[in-house]
């Protein structure tokens, strides 16, 4: 029996004891980012939420076994949320699909859900309406036209059956009901919405494909909603995809079992937990970055300098030479010497041992 053939589904229960100290956790990580995060400046916090989001945009649809370019999907976010200089690469219908579909989940949190803008959403991440050569119905509810939806793997006439979702003629009822519940305000705990919402979806099914991607997505806004902010800067996808094989499991192991998801929602606790470590790992050059520039507000800097300053902390390959200064800032090598030398005089560089034609420089020492 699957959890929806229940006669309580979907009224999911669990043990909020055992969920008190790892929730516990999570919301003190939580917390703890977005305190660091609000304290940056509003360029930084956009810079911080680039990285994040396009991770979560490349992860997720790794997930499903499709990989994007990661320059492309920079490009991408770049563009839709408006840093200056970071959208640099031609768009790609598909790469835009994704990312137009997880900004507007997280982006529009006082828009209500509707069947008609999932309907948007699945449709954008097939902009040809095909799944590799596999033609994907849009625009509506799978109809299990080719027999029920299941989830399987292996080779052809060794498959293993890991679930099947309720049949098509459910799906309508099944999807206002949910519908419904996402479009209340929160009476839960933020992290256990985003789970709950996550899986009740996934167990639905509702689409002929993109169920993951927009499950997934569907959890990053009920994570937004509880923190009241649109920005992510953490992201869930990218620890699911480091923890894939745990993260069916547990999908299976749920699915199969009663309406009691306690150990769902403790794997989904910590998946959130980890992707906030993970998260200042990945934002430690913004927040080095934020460091560097809080350190030095009293120094009066001309356009030059601070360009290559950011291009410096931002990390580039080799040293930071006056040639390569000169080249940064379009500017002549004297120039490029005389800038330098008014940052070594302040401070803020110094030059690093070697002779006259090897000369290098440095950010100067805390």
């Amino acid at each position: 029996m699957y959890i929806w053939e229940s006669s309580d589904w979907p009224h999911f229960r669990w043990n909020a004891q055992q969920l008190l100290n790892p929730l516990g956790d999570a919301h003190l990580k939580q917390g703890r980012l977005l305190g660091k995060m609000m304290h940056l400046g509003f360029e930084l916090r956009l810079e911080a939420e680039l990285v994040a989001v396009t991770e979560e945009a490349v992860k997720t649809s790794e997930i499903e076994g499709e990989r994007l370019d990661p320059a492309s999907v920079r490009s991408s976010v770049a563009r839709r949320l408006g840093v200056p200089g970071a959208a640099l690469g031609p768009e790609d219908r598909r790469i835009e699909g994704i990312v137009a579909m997880m900004l507007d989940a997280t982006g529009q949190l006082d828009t209500p859900l509707t069947r008609e803008r999932l309907y948007e959403w699945q449709a954008a991440l097939f902009p040809t309406g095909y799944s590799g050569l596999r033609k994907v119905k849009t625009g509506g509810w799978r109809d299990d036209a080719d027999g029920p939806m299941r989830v399987i793997s292996g080779p052809v006439g060794h498959e293993k059956l890991h679930y099947q979702a309720p049949p098509a003629e459910r799906v309508d009822a099944e999807m206002e009901a949910l519908l419904s519940w996402l479009n209340e305000p929160l009476t839960i705990d933020g992290i256990l919405h985003a789970a709950i919402a996550h899986l009740w979806f996934v167990t639905i099914h509702p689409f002929d494909d993109g169920n993951g991607r927009i499950a997934r997505a569907l959890a990053e806004r009920s994570l937004a909603r509880s923190e009241q902010s649109p920005q992510r800067f953490y992201s869930l996808a990218g620890e699911i995809r480091r923890e894939r094989p745990a993260y069916y499991a547990s999908l299976e192991a749920t699915q199969k079992g009663d309406l009691d998801i306690t150990q769902r929602l403790l794997w989904f606790i910590e998946c959130v937990s980890k992707a906030i470590d993970a998260a200042e790992v990945g934002c430690a050059d913004v927040l080095r970055k934020a460091d560097f520039w809080q350190r030095h507000t009293g120094i009066t800097l001309n356009q030059r300098q601070r360009k290559v300053l950011n291009r410096f902390l931002d990390g580039f390959e080799g040293k930071l030479t006056a040639r390569k200064w000169a080249a940064l800032a379009k500017c002549s090598m004297p120039t490029a010497q005389r800038d330098i030398k008014e940052l070594i005089d302040q401070g803020v560089l110094t030059r690093n041992e070697g002779g006259s034609k090897n000369t290098s420089y440095s950010l100067a020492a805390v």
